[in-house]
Formats: structure tokens, sequence, C-alpha cells
């Protein structure tokens, strides 16, 4: 099957900054797969919103971290929204418990690197071997766009784990671009800052208040998953031509050296 049409899949797309990434990608004529760990009503409603846009949309299911389903989840997706040029790697998930490095558990470091780094490394590579096998005379623009966090770099000490994968997860973008380079695939990873989110909102209170007062960030406030979805579109379109291997840091200048 061919296709002109662009078409992406988004892991972890049924909420927050993947589902912001999804419309962000229909809203540029993407078809698009969404998807999230379970077959439930939080991913229809992602699926629905989608399509709402006018474009081809499927919806797959399916836990990321269980490697022997990436094949079958690509399968799904293609099968509806035809040869993907764009996997967004962007499911992750945060510790179980905040706390001291020298409390934290096997069983959270384990989720932390299975979920965040793991699967990232091999769904790449499942994505990485059909899209290199394949005849790209399309002319489409092809891109492997990694999620990754600020903390790939800035530790975070309540967080550790999800620190050190994340740092891993950096790796693999890296990894990945210098293999996909010489077939014009183009890599980036994403390293969002303080972002708005399910996931940040037991704390996001406390971090607007120091981008108030401290002024943490140099841009005045924190980051919305829409930003992020628009970072993430311009990549997917080829926004930034002549670019492989970098790193977005998405983080509102937090990360800029400065005394």
């Amino acid at each position: 099957m061919t296709s002109s049409r662009q078409a992406a899949f988004v892991t972890g797309s049924s909420r927050g900054i993947g589902l912001a990434a999804a419309r962000a990608l229909a809203e540029r004529g993407f078809a698009v797969a969404v998807n999230g760990p379970f077959d439930d009503d939080e991913l229809a409603r992602a699926a629905d919103s989608i399509a709402a846009l006018g474009v081809p949309v499927a919806k797959v299911a399916g836990d990321v971290s269980d490697l022997s389903i990436h094949d079958a989840m690509l399968d799904s997706a293609e099968a509806v929204v035809g040869p993907l040029s764009t996997l967004v790697n962007n499911a992750g998930v945060s510790v179980l418990s905040r706390g001291d490095p020298l409390d934290v558990t096997e069983e959270s470091y384990d989720r932390c690197m299975a979920i965040n780094a793991k699967a990232q490394f091999f769904l790449s590579q499942a994505f990485a071997r059909r899209v290199v096998a394949r005849d790209r005379s399309d002319h489409r623009f092809y891109s492997l766009i990694n999620v990754t966090s600020s903390n790939a770099n800035a530790v975070a000490e309540p967080r550790a784990e999800y620190c050190v994968s994340k740092a891993a997860a950096a790796m693999i973008a890296k990894t990945f671009a210098v293999r996909l380079g010489r077939e014009n695939i183009a890599v980036y990873d994403i390293q969002p800052g303080l972002i708005e989110t399910d996931m940040t909102g037991p704390v996001i209170e406390d971090y607007k208040r120091r981008v108030a007062e401290e002024g943490i960030t140099l841009l005045p406030r924190v980051g919305k998953p829409e930003d992020m979805g628009a970072i993430m579109a311009t990549l997917a379109s080829g926004g930034l031509p002549y670019t492989t291997g970098h790193v977005i840091s998405a983080d509102g200048g937090m990360l800029v050296s400065r005394f």
C-alpha cells in the first residue's frame, strides 16, 4: 500500500503531551494512530477528537513495554492510516514514589527503565526496520521523534530512577540518528521541561510559583502540552530541514547556564 499522505503513530496519546501531538499532526493533514495502554473510554475519546479534524485515525491499544506486540501495533496502525512516515515515542511514566535516592525500589527503577527507555529503543527499532525496508520514493518526510525530558540532563533528586531512564532514552535518539541518517530519516530528541500535565499535577503549582518568584525559566510561564505538540508537528513536517540528531530543549530556557 502506498500513500502520499504523511502518517504518524504517537504512543501515549490518549491524553497530555501525546494527545496534543496527535492533534497538531492531524491539523497539518497527517493521518494519525493514537495509542494508550488500554482500549478504554479515554483512548476512544482521543481517537474521536482526532477524527473530528477530518483525517484518518487508528485506535491502537497496547502497553509499549510489551515488546512482543510492537510489530502488531504498527501493523494495526498502518492498516488504517497507511504506511507510517513518523513515529513519536511519547509514552512514559514517572516514579512510583518520590523520595530519597537511597530508598528507590527495584520495582520503580525497572518500571521507569522498561517504559521510558527499553520500550522506546525497541519500538524505534521496529519502526526503523519497516521504513528502511520500504520503497520510499513517495518523497514524504520521514522522522523518528523521541520524547525524553530535561531530567536527561538535570537531576531531580526525588525522582532519581526517572532521571536515569530519561538519560538512557536521550542516547537512544542519538544512536538511531547515526544509523538512520544514511537512510534520510531524521531523528530528534525533544526534552520537555516544566509542562502542565496529569503527571506533573501534584507539583505544578509549586513550579508555577517558582517560575513567577524565582525565574527558574527564562520565559515566564510553565509549558503546555500544545507547545510540545506544535514542536513535534513542525519536526515531523520537515520544518527544520537538514537537521537530525538534535536535542530540542523545550523548557522555556530553564537549563540555560547563568550566574
